[in-house]
């Protein structure tokens, strides 16, 4: 009587962003950490000629036939990030065998903390079983899946962080040139994700109107500055020569790409005052000239500004719902919870999740 198959298990983190967002695809500068919630996929070979996917959250399994993964397409649901990945396997030279996925998460849907990116890399290591492929292309191929197949035409920080991250210490990418630098932070502060527990129907689409406008604001600055490809070589001095929607949306990308360096530095000197200043300068920026901010995130930021012992809050993510990320002292976390969760349900009659944000590691076999 044949053996069970071998099973082997991969996982990978999901990410808070903590400064640095709607920069990754212009080409500027982030700064994520790894978080301790993360996608697990669990692999058993299958001689059946299909992939099989079952996800233990949502109760649902999707299917695809071996034979035909190279040409599929999406179908608007959660299997299109596993489909994805497959595909950009097969592109890449790699068999994709028979196989039984299995799998759960502890990341929130919808929250900004990257469910999707800890899927894909989750699931292209569990499909690679063990065979090599160098963490760079690692998160490139995840990145094409999401943008190539997936449809979103999001930067490559979420895919990145989930390959790259260390415990302990955030990461300061440059993504365009996608050189990483490790930053240590503080030890006498907390990080905390505080979910708003609501996700807007506008999100995708506005993420994609946002893409075009500041694909706006480049060809309006080129068309004086020829040298200028994406809103990363933009400076405040251009600003002059835009107006209107790109004007603001320019405006966001540089100042906040200025805002990660300046974080950075504070973070290495130990400054919280000034790193929290930060956060709300990147909240506000994002509110008032991005605008993808709503209702619920603006609440939970301002509340949390209200108490005592935290230095700035701000949106994480892409907006309009999904998390924020507060910066502030160990000893007010109680006080802090206690105020948010009763100002929040007392004003939206929902429940705030709290995520305390440990950096940890990135993906790997389990």
């Amino acid at each position: 009587m044949a053996g069970k198959a071998e099973e082997m298990t991969y996982r990978a983190p999901g990410r808070v962003n903590l400064i640095g967002e709607h920069t990754d695809y212009n080409l500027g500068f982030v700064l994520p950490i790894a978080l301790d919630l993360a996608c697990h996929v669990t692999r058993e070979a299958a001689d059946d000629g299909c992939l099989r996917a079952f996800s233990e959250d949502l109760g649902e399994e999707r299917c695809w036939d071996i034979a035909a993964l190279a040409d599929a397409e999406p179908a608007a649901d959660w299997g299109d990030y596993i489909a994805g990945v497959a595909r950009e396997l097969l592109r890449a030279g790699y068999t994709v065998a028979p196989a039984r996925l299995r799998i759960r998460s502890t990341v929130p849907v919808g929250a900004g903390l990257s469910s999707s990116a800890a899927l894909e890399v989750a699931t292209a290591l569990a499909l690679l079983a063990d065979r090599p492929m160098e963490p760079l292309d690692l998160a490139r191929l995840c990145h094409r899946a999401e943008t190539g197949f997936v449809g979103l035409p999001c930067g490559i920080m979420d895919q990145f962080i989930s390959v790259f991250a260390r415990e302990h210490a955030a990461l300061r990418l440059d993504c365009r040139s996608l050189e990483a630098i490790f930053v240590g932070l503080p030890e006498n502060a907390a990080l905390v994700a505080v979910n708003t527990m609501v996700k807007h129907a506008l999100g995708q689409s506005a993420y994609r109107t946002r893409v075009a406008e500041c694909g706006q604001a480049v060809s309006a600055i080129r068309a004086r500055r020829p040298e200028v490809s994406s809103l990363r070589e933009a400076s405040p001095d251009d600003f002059g020569l835009l107006e209107g929607l790109p004007l603001k949306r320019a405006r966001h990308v540089v100042t906040e790409n200025l805002r990660v360096e300046q974080f950075v530095d504070a973070s290495r000197r130990g400054d919280l005052e000034t790193m929290g200043r930060l956060f709300i300068e990147s909240h506000r920026s994002l509110q008032r000239d991005y605008e993808v901010s709503c209702e619920e995130l603006d609440f939970l930021v301002d509340t949390a500004l209200t108490v005592p012992g935290v230095y700035g809050a701000r949106l994480t993510g892409g907006g309009f719902g999904g998390c924020t990320v507060n910066l502030l002292e160990p000893e007010a976390l109680p006080r802090f919870r206690s105020a948010l969760s009763e100002a929040y349900s007392a004003r939206f009659g929902l429940t705030p999740h709290f995520y305390p944000c440990h950096p940890g590691a990135g993906a790997g076999r389990v």
